[in-house]
């Protein structure tokens, strides 16, 4: 495989209703029907449940009972999307399996969160993950997270609300905006008068439609073609099938390093403190079924991304073996699937339906999770700080209306969705270019106890000027350049020819690298590091503005806010070492918690004595003194 690297590209135009080539069967709108009447009932059976004697706490947290299942299975529905469903295949059609390998993310993305993320926003009994910041930093802090994720929601409510709209109308001719307000408003029914515990339902609901329907077209075109192992074969003859691409350079678009390394930052961002998926971890049972949970996510996420892979290669597989149509080869990226679907399955009524029904499931799932979400932050940390006399009745209304206003708003950004170009990577860009700076800003509060509000604030601020330079400059880079350029990992062979690359990067053979040179390199940027980049600009910059304002000194310091690195990472030593380094830290610049130290605190860091063993277990252990109470890592 050659050398390449990454430049700009021009977009495609998605809404063309002329190239339509099939039409539903009545058969076909009875499935898809099924799946709005179905997620609407669910969602209205939980609302109708004790009606009258709701509580702000079930709407929000669904009463912090639900099991370690439904849990899983909501975080795995929340961000596999229509967004995933159209656009990992077509990635995997035309440029090999190499996105494949974005899978070994998922381990450490994964794992950070349910060791480290988990207990500190767990033990804290928070209601919205921005709380932290308050508790960590101060409330400026708080609102400036709070409104910078509102603004990476709502843009990414549109993108997951556009795609399969899009999808139906590529392939019945349906209206386009009709169904986009159809969805919406099923959405928004269920979503606000049921709450997080009808969200969580409708989405195991959803998730089972999502496999089913990919399932059917892995089944049905496998058999069409030949086999899997057929399939496999024609693959690897065309140099479909990727090998391990080792180059570190973050320019080109997917490298091992980009998407195994670069999408851990980016996994992180979505289910490390991301508040639709927080909000799920702590309406768990207990702290132990929300590691469950996350632990779980991790084999679903991996069935997820085999079942596109295998759709993508099946994909290729058959129109190697049958013809494409004209409208087939005109069509955007992001409709390549629905076509090959519709041409799969046009003569087995139902099966469209369902695969249709398919990717509405993934987009009512993800956008429901918005709005709760959105809702829980505006009302948790926008207005609850302010009238804190709000009666629980009237509490419960603000939070169902601002869950209709959302979807409102949500309405107007599938327009502006239209004109973002491919699905897959415009959604994952967004993430990573306002997902990352949040990502930063949790890491600084709990890993480095030295940075203080001022250095958090210029931290993120500076983190999201960096990402929307990156952002804005790569999509005007793409724009001036719109140059069709053959595709990569050996794919270039058997592509039509005007299926050019629609995506915020592409790759160009390493001939071209000599061209790319000052910002126009830079913004060349992988998208998979832009989490890692944003995060870790957000990180340097609030630890240099914090030393240089006197860290935390003066000030004092919540202990349940602070995850414990140094002690973690030297309990893994053999004994011997612990006890030659007998490593003991004490707080210098600041008390951790003013005396006295409370056994009931109203944000819960020491609420019984299992939550002072959790502590110690963490390296922390709870000594009472005058004047104050220091809370310091015992002696290893």
């Amino acid at each position: 495989m050659s050398m390449e690297e990454s430049t700009s590209a021009p977009f495609y135009t998605t809404s063309d209703t002329s190239k339509v080539v099939s039409t539903f069967s009545v058969v076909d709108y009875v499935v898809f029907g099924l799946l709005l009447v179905l997620s609407l009932a669910i969602g209205l059976y939980h609302a109708c449940r004790g009606w009258g004697r709701h509580t702000v706490g079930e709407l929000l947290l669904a009463d912090r009972k639900m099991g370690c299942l439904p849990v899983a299975l909501s975080l795995l529905a929340t961000f596999q999307s229509a967004v995933a469903i159209l656009g990992a295949p077509a990635e995997i059609y035309r440029f090999g399996t190499q996105y494949w390998f974005l899978g070994c993310s998922y381990f450490l993305g994964l794992l950070i969160p349910a060791h480290v993320f988990i207990p500190v926003f767990y033990r804290l009994h928070l209601t919205s993950a921005y709380e932290y910041l308050e508790l960590r930093f101060n409330k400026a802090v708080r609102v400036l997270g709070t409104v910078t994720f509102i603004f990476q929601m709502v843009i990414y409510m549109g993108v997951a609300l556009y795609a399969p709209s899009l999808a139906l109308n590529a392939v019945t001719g349906f209206d386009l905006w009709l169904s986009v307000l159809a969805l919406g408003i099923v959405c928004n029914i269920y979503t606000a008068l049921g709450g997080l515990k009808a969200v969580i339902w409708t989405d195991v609901f959803q998730t089972l439609v999502m496999f089913l329907g990919q399932l059917v077209v892995i089944i049905v075109g496998s058999a069409r073609v030949g086999g899997l192992g057929h399939v496999w074969e024609v693959a690897s003859q065309h140099k479909l099938i990727s090998g391990i691409e080792l180059d570190p350079d973050p320019f080109v678009r997917h490298t091992f390093w980009t998407l195994a390394f670069g999408g851990v930052f980016m996994m992180l961002s979505l289910y490390g403190v991301n508040q639709a998926q927080v909000q799920r971890y702590l309406s768990s049972r207990s702290e132990k079924a929300a590691v469950l949970s996350c632990y779980a996510v991790f084999p679903c996420q991996q069935v997820a991304l085999c079942m596109s892979s295998l759709i993508g290669l099946v994909m290729f597989a058959y129109y190697k073996k049958y013809t494409m149509s004209p409208q087939q080869e005109q069509a955007a990226p992001d409709q390549l699937v629905l076509y090959f679907v519709m041409d799969l399955l046009k003569d087995m009524p139902g099966l469209p339906g369902l695969f249709v029904a398919c990717l509405f499931s993934g987009s009512l799932s993800t956008i429901s999770s918005a709005f709760n979400s959105l809702a829980t932050v505006t009302m948790e940390d926008l207005i609850q700080p302010w009238f804190p006399q709000l009666t629980e009745t009237r509490a419960i209304m603000l939070s169902r209306s601002l869950a209709f206003a959302y979807g409102l708003i949500c309405l107007g950004m599938a327009y502006i969705s239209s004109h973002l170009g491919s699905v897959l990577q415009a959604a994952l860009s967004i993430f990573g270019m306002v997902g990352g700076p949040l990502l930063g800003l949790f890491c600084l509060g709990m890993f480095f106890p030295c940075a203080n509000p001022l250095g958090a604030i210029v931290g993120l601020l500076t983190g999201l000027t960096m990402a929307f330079w990156i952002g804005i400059g790569s999509i005007v880079n793409r724009m001036s350049s719109a140059v069709a350029s053959p595709p990569v990992n050996g794919s270039s062979s058997f592509l039509p020819s005007n299926l050019t690359m629609a995506t915020v990067t592409t790759l160009m053979p390493s001939s071209t690298q000599s061209k790319l040179t000052g910002l126009q390199r830079f913004y060349s940027l992988s998208y998979l590091w832009y989490s890692a980049h944003n995060s870790t600009t957000v990180i340097v910059v609030g630890l240099v503005v914090s030393l240089l304002t006197g860290g935390m000194r003066g000030r004092t310091l919540n202990p349940g806010t602070i995850y414990p690195v140094l002690p973690k990472l030297l309990s893994l030593l053999p004994s011997s070492c612990q006890k030659r380094l007998c490593w003991r830290s004490h707080s210098q610049d600041a008390p951790m918690v003013p005396k006295p130290f409370p056994e009931k605190m109203r944000n819960g860091v020491l609420h019984d004595s299992r939550d002072k063993e959790r502590m110690a277990a963490d390296g922390f252990v709870h000594q009472p003194c005058s004047p104050t109470c220091v809370v310091q890592e015992t002696s290893l």
